[in-house]
């Protein structure tokens, strides 16, 4: 799957997959640090803006659909199920990394915390 993704070159939709997860990252982010106990204050009205308006209108799940279909349909199976199967898996990991680094400010009080924890650590990630 991923030597089909190296050898997709210019004709695979690199723009999409890139704002997807760009996207994705921020919705994780954004709604872990705004979760009630997070950080970052927001209201629910706020946070559905944010998350389903700005990130919504930001990612491009319309055209990523309509990309993989043209796929199919000019029978290109294997460009289409790695573009489906890369992007899913893309799409996860970055809001999964979203909600991890979200997360650890949550905990350690913000990026200056995390700064000062990561330049303390022994690089095995103990401090």
């Amino acid at each position: 799957m991923l030597v089909s993704l190296a050898l997709a070159g210019p004709g695979f939709p690199w723009g999409t997959l890139v704002a997807n997860v760009v996207g994705s990252f921020v919705i994780g982010f954004f709604a872990t640090l705004s979760e009630p106990g997070g950080r970052l204050m927001a209201s629910p009205g706020v946070r559905q803006f944010v998350i389903a308006g700005l990130c919504g209108g930001f990612t491009t799940f319309s055209v990523f659909s309509l990309e993989s279909v043209r796929f199919l349909a000019a029978g290109h199976y294997l460009m289409a199920g790695t573009y489906v199967g890369v992007s899913v898996v893309t799409w996860l990991v970055a809001v999964w990394l979203g909600f991890v680094i979200a997360s650890r400010l949550n905990d350690i009080g913000g990026l200056g915390a995390l700064k000062q924890e990561l330049e303390n650590s022994d690089g095995d990630g103990h401090t």
